[in-house]
């Protein structure tokens, strides 16, 4: 398994969101520190702020497919065509591995939470919680993308 899925997994072991896990393994490649990776995906773990919507693994992998692709002038529509055309894969390829894009539909939650208070990372968290999974689907979704475009070199 790729070091950088590894260092996902072991980002999120340390307590760091899904959305971070995934960003910060690969922000090196696209010139961003690990507390920039990890400022910029911050609000995007639990389903984005904690509200159970779209996984925050899988909003990593979507900051990533910006950071490669994104337009960086306004009036590019071919960059951003381009940019919702891989995320669009990237989501897809996610849910057909995982079942679901929502946060609350892969935790088996029937409703969000409603708090915005994260759970205490405890054995039984860690148990109950398919997260850590979904964070090494989205790195080793990513590794697939970066190995089949030769984009960035992956490790």
């Amino acid at each position: 398994m790729s070091e950088r899925i590894e260092k996902a997994k072991a980002l999120f072991r340390e307590g760091f969101n899904c959305s971070q896990s995934v960003v910060a393994a690969y922000a090196d490649l696209y010139g961003y520190t690990p507390e920039q990776a990890l400022r910029m995906s911050a609000a995007f773990g639990g389903g984005i702020g904690r509200m159970r919507m779209t996984c925050g693994a899988a909003c990593g992998l979507f900051m990533l497919a910006g950071l490669e692709k994104g337009a960086v002038v306004g009036s590019n529509s071919q960059a951003k065509a381009d940019t919702y055309t891989l995320v669009q894969e990237l989501a897809a390829e996610f849910k057909r591995r995982n079942g679901s894009l929502i946060c609350a539909e892969l935790l088996g939650l029937k409703a969000p939470e409603g708090s915005p208070i994260p759970a205490e990372r405890t054995p039984a968290y860690y148990a109950k919680r398919p997260c850590i999974e979904m964070v090494q689907e989205a790195a080793r979704i990513w590794e697939d993308y970066l190995a089949k475009t030769g984009e960035k070199a992956a490790e």
